[in-house]
């Protein structure tokens, strides 16, 4: 099971994060992520727990206690489907060529 974990302390690193989580169980990974600009944390992260009941209750146990200023939100991590995400996408193109859809219709 893969746990989203959010508000976390900026200053909590990834063996920290798995301390925490081991009190529950087994954890097979624990990362914070990390601005790639900055090289600080961005204050989430994610836990897996090879066993869904012990994943379960660490979420359900942790959700909402405070490790800093704002209280964890903890819950399932949905799987991402294609490419990684950065940013783009549309830019605003309407798919028209560019052209006013009056001309292209033969209006002016």
């Amino acid at each position: 099971m893969k746990l989203f974990v959010a508000g976390l302390p900026y200053d909590l690193d990834d063996a920290e994060l798995e301390e925490i989580f081991e009190k529950f169980g087994t954890v097979t990974s624990a990362k914070v992520a990390i601005d790639r600009e900055t090289g600080k944390s961005r204050a989430f992260g994610f836990v897996e727990m090879p066993d869904r009941a012990e994943g379960t209750d660490a979420m359900e146990s942790m959700n909402g206690i405070s490790l800093g200023k704002k209280p964890l939100v903890i819950k399932e991590a949905e799987e991402r489907s294609g490419p990684p995400s950065g940013g783009g996408g549309n830019r605003g193109n309407s798919g028209s060529g560019g052209f006013n859809n009056d001309r292209s219709r033969g209006r002016y």
